[in-house]
C-alpha cells in the first residue's frame, strides 16, 4: 500500500503503524500528488491512503488520475475534511473508503484490510454527512429493491465482502454476488462504493453499524 500525505510527521506515524501489521506491506509514503501517481504507475499498490490537501493538487484529482490508469488500485481518503463538498467528489472519484484523521491506528489498519478484501469503509461522520445531504434533498426514490437486496446493500455498507455477506445471510458467495449485480442494475451504478453512496443519499439504508 501507499501513503500520501503532505505532513511528514503524520506520514511517518501512519507508516509506522501499518508496517508492523501482518499482511500489510507499505511500498512508499509520499507528500505530493505527482509522486503518488508515479509510485502507483511503477509499483501498483493494492491500496492508497490519500489525503485531500496536497501541495501540488487535490487528492480528488489524484484519485481520478490513479483510477484512470489502474482501476484495481483502491483509494481510501484519510483527511481532516468531513464536509459534503469533499466527501461526495471523493467517492465519485472512486474512493472505497473515507476516514478522518481522528481515526486511531487500529481503525486505519482495519479499514485498509476491509478495502483490500473488497469492502467499503466510511467514518461515522461521513455517513452522517451523506444522510444529512439526503435529508436536505428531501427525496427518496423507489428503486424497487427487494428485502433481500436491501439486506445485502446494508452489509456492503458495513464493509463485508461477498463471502462474509453469504455467511451472514446463509447464502452462497455466488448468490451474494448475483444480488449485488441486480442492485447495481436497479441503482444504475457500477461499483460497491457508488451503490453505498447513492443508497445513503436516497435514504435506502441507514448509517452503517459501528463496532462496539
Amino acid at each position: 500500500m501507499l501513503i500520501v500525505d503532505d505532513h511528514p510527521l503524520y506520514r511517518r506515524g501512519t507508516r509506522s503503524a501499518l508496517e508492523g501489521e501482518e499482511g500489510v506491506e507499505v511500498v512508499g509514503a509520499v507528500g505530493t500528488g505527482r509522486e503518488a501517481i508515479e509510485v502507483c504507475r511503477s509499483l501498483s499498490p493494492d491500496v492508497v491512503l490519500l489525503d485531500i490537501n496536497l501541495p501540488d493538487s487535490s487528492g480528488i484529482d489524484v484519485a481520478k488520475a490513479i483510477k484512470a490508469e489502474d482501476a484495481a488500485v483502491e483509494i481510501v481518503a484519510l483527511t481532516a475534511h468531513d464536509d459534503e463538498q469533499y466527501i461526495l467528489p471523493m467517492i465519485r472519484s472512486g474512493a472505497r473508503g473515507y476516514l478522518l484523521k481522528t481515526a486511531t491506528d487500529a481503525e486505519i489498519v482495519s479499514s485498509v484490510r476491509a478495502v483490500s478484501a473488497g469492502g467499503s469503509v466510511f467514518a461515522t461522520e461521513v455517513t452522517e454527512a451523506l444522510l444529512l445531504h439526503a435529508s436536505d434533498l428531501a427525496r427518496i426514490r423507489d428503486f424497487g429493491l427487494t428485502n433481500r437486496e436491501s439486506q445485502v446493500l446494508k452489509h456492503v455498507a458495513n464493509g463485508l465482502t461477498n463471502r462474509e455477506i453469504g455467511a451472514e445471510m446463509s447464502i452462497s458467495e455466488r448468490t451474494a454476488q448475483a444480488h449485488l449485480s441486480r442492485i447495481y442494475d436497479k441503482l444504475g451504478v457500477t461499483s460497491r462504493t457508488k451503490a453505498v453512496a447513492l443508497a445513503l443519499q436516497e435514504g435506502l439504508i441507514q448509517v452503517p453499524d459501528q463496532e462496539s
